[in-house]
């Protein structure tokens, strides 16, 4: 396929996407006046099957410094709710991805976001690189090593993050960008090439309330372990929403972090003691106040406890693959 057909195949999909569905809706904005949640989407390009087989890391031999934490391969029916919000600790697999990385030149200061329009540097962690006056880390003053360490990170447009995403989207090379990507290559992996983060923040499941349960999950392990491949340290997230109407998609992520022994940032329990849990009348987009981490008015809206979440689960995961003093 050359590139202009394979460009016209991708617009044409691209348009039906578009015909329906909504536009993601901008921070503060009530959805409800769209009509139906914003981002859901009703089509996504076909899963290709993987050329690569997954291959298990071996454990690392580097003596830890941060807590190891023993793996439990099970999962109580809802027990994912009571997972952490911050990982406590990385285990003994998590180290030798992190090493594998570094021995295939990733950058030990680098993270990449994958994700629909909530992993948008407009709204996520994009303030973390342009200066001290778009923030107030208040009583967390402790992350502003981690902001330090990673900037160039956190305002990049990541090639993997894209509104309307799917877990098909991501592993799809319709959809990646025809001008930084090569041919055949699929967003996840044009991302991965270009960027060489040691850490990837994967924050995929709220579009995939219309897709069968199997098929999101097989997709999760494909970006898993395309990212374990690679070297680079998968972050999953579990997602504010229930569109789904059951908590599978959280459960399936949950479950899987628990499996390839990987980090999960739980930002579901981040928002429940928030008004509506954190989300807006749709049920579905997040309530939006600025990153004033000492004010207790925004400390109630969601966007604000996404990004002060995102940087302690972030710092964490640093310091506990890396030996860094806190």
């Amino acid at each position: 396929m050359n590139k202009i057909t394979a460009s016209v195949l991708k617009i044409s999909l691209a348009v039906m996407v578009i015909l329906s569905l909504p536009a993601c809706s901008k921070p503060g904005e009530n959805s409800s006046q769209i009509g139906v949640p914003a981002g859901i989407d009703t089509e996504t390009p076909p899963l290709l099957a993987s050329n690569t087989p997954f291959e298990p890391l071996p454990t690392t031999t580097k003596p830890p410094n941060p807590t190891v934490i023993p793996i439990n391969p099970t999962l109580a029916p809802g027990e994912w709710k009571t997972m952490p919000v911050v990982p406590e600790g990385v285990s003994s697999t998590t180290l030798g991805i992190y090493e594998k990385g570094l021995a295939l030149g990733n950058n030990s200061k680098a993270f990449s976001k994958v994700g629909d329009c909530e992993s948008s540097a407009e709204w996520f962690l994009g303030d973390f690189d342009k200066g001290q006056d778009r923030f107030s880390l208040g009583e967390h003053t402790q992350l502003q090593e981690v902001i330090m360490g990673f900037q160039g990170s956190f305002n990049r447009r990541s090639l993997a993050a894209e509104r309307s995403f799917t877990t098909a989207s991501v592993l799809s090379p319709l959809w990646a960008n025809p001008d930084l990507c090569q041919g055949g290559e699929t967003p996840l992996d044009c991302e991965y090439r270009i960027h060489k983060p040691a850490y990837a923040i994967i924050m995929l499941g709220t579009n995939e309330a219309l897709s069968p349960i199997r098929t999101f999950e097989s997709n999760m392990r494909r970006i898993i372990e395309t990212t374990i491949q690679k070297g680079i340290v998968p972050i999953l997230t579990t997602k504010a929403d229930n569109l789904e109407g059951n908590g599978a998609v959280n459960e399936v992520i949950v479950r899987l972090a628990r499996e390839y022994e990987i980090p999960l940032w739980n930002f579901w329990a981040a928002v429940q003691p928030l008004p509506g849990g954190g989300l807006q009348e749709d049920g579905a987009h997040l309530t939006y106040a600025g990153n004033r981490f000492d004010d207790p008015f925004a400390m109630q809206k969601a966007w604000p406890v996404r990004n002060l979440t995102a940087l302690q689960t972030l710092d964490a995961i640093w310091h506990g693959t890396t030996g860094a003093q806190q």
